[in-house]
């Protein structure tokens, strides 16, 4: 019961101390707060736009039957091959088709044959033709035998060459070097002259179809430097191969398209989003744990020469690498917290680490 007044009298008397000596209150203070401290830094970034669209096939080649009425004997690849140029994909029953070539062949040589025979009598005939010993009629009918021969030949290398052709077309190969993306084709199927058979993805070359406002539409060109992100979170750099010459009026956009690189392998049908690069200009950055949000609107802490922190309501720009962008509210050299921000408020007192200091030293002028 005797401590009560004891330990009441030391209490109120380390409150007076305290109220007597402001500048022990202020290093109480001081010890509950450390920060870290950086200096605003000017950046070249380059502006970017930010967009989104399908990922779709640069070119897509339609493979199909040319040749009607044929049994499909092998399927040589399937969704998914990588093919080359002129790789045979499937081939038809062509034992009718042979059998028309030797057709053709032997239709050729009996023409042959025949111009042979009809050449002799049109040399005769010119070898006499001035000696009277043939009537004219009948000159001019071993001579227009000779040229009825030389079109029947003709005609019988024409037929044969469209047979040839007909057989080339019994087997199916690839238009261009790409990957199978479709397979119609099925074994012992008897198809119809156009019918689809294989999708081709040419070159394997796959493109962004971005949506841009279209705003923007003045400032984007070929060449510039488009960055996608997947739904792995992975990042694939493009370049802008081509922009749209309309501006949709359902959406008020411009498609550009976006070409990929082929090693990068991004599947086809994904919508994705991403940006495309504009021009490169300067920028006052802070890191991005310096920016304090409080009921929707950015703040940053401010130190001056007394240790004591300010608020500060700035407008932020673009993002990049953990670093954000000021717009504007932020005097360049400023002494931004980046570390402990969170936990303050306006004209608290606060102690600066050490390590932060001497960087501090280190980058001012």
């Amino acid at each position: 019961m005797r401590s009560t007044p004891i330990l009441s009298a030391l209490l109120l008397n380390t409150l007076l101390l305290s109220a007597a000596d402001p500048a022990l209150a202020q290093q109480r203070e001081a010890a509950s707060l450390t920060v870290a401290l950086t200096l605003p830094v000017q950046r070249q970034w380059p502006e970017t736009v930010p967009a989104s669209g399908w990922l779709k096939p640069w070119h897509e080649s339609i493979i199909a039957a040319e040749i009607s009425g044929l049994r499909i004997t092998e399927v040589l690849a399937d969704v998914g091959s990588i093919v080359t140029k002129g790789q045979p994909l499937a081939r038809f029953a062509d034992e009718s088709v042979r059998a028309d070539v030797r057709k053709e062949e032997a239709a050729l040589a009996t023409a042959k044959a025949d111009l042979a025979k009809a050449k002799a009598n049109a040399d005769r005939v010119r070898s006499i033709e001035k000696g009277g010993a043939l009537s004219d009629e009948k000159i001019n009918e071993y001579l227009i035998a000779e040229q009825t021969a030389i079109a029947g030949v003709e005609s019988a290398e024409a037929a044969l060459e469209s047979q040839k052709i007909k057989l080339g077309q019994t087997i199916i190969a690839a238009a261009d070097d790409g990957l199978i993306t479709s397979r119609s084709a099925q074994l012992g199927a008897v198809v119809s002259s156009g019918a689809e058979l294989f999708r081709l993805l040419r070159q394997q070359r796959v493109e962004w179809h971005a949506e841009v406002s279209a705003r923007y539409f003045s400032r984007i060109e070929e060449g510039l430097t488009a960055t996608i992100t997947g739904p792995d979170d992975r990042r694939v750099a493009g370049t802008v191969r081509l922009v749209g010459p309309t501006v949709s009026t359902d959406t008020g956009r411009v498609i550009a398209y976006v070409s990929l690189p082929a090693e990068a392998n991004p599947p086809t049908g994904l919508y994705v989003t991403g940006q495309i690069e504009l021009d490169t200009t300067m920028a006052l950055t802070v890191p991005e744990t310096a920016i304090v949000m409080r009921d929707g609107i950015a703040y940053v802490f401010t130190v001056d020469a007394d240790n004591r922190a300010s608020r500060v309501r700035v407008e932020t720009g673009r993002r990049n690498g953990g670093e954000v962008e000021i717009v504007a509210g932020l005097d360049p050299s400023a002494e931004v917290v980046t570390t402990g921000g969170a936990f303050l408020s306006d004209d608290a007192l606060v102690r600066v680490e050490q390590a932060a200091l001497v960087q501090l030293k280190e980058v001012t002028p």
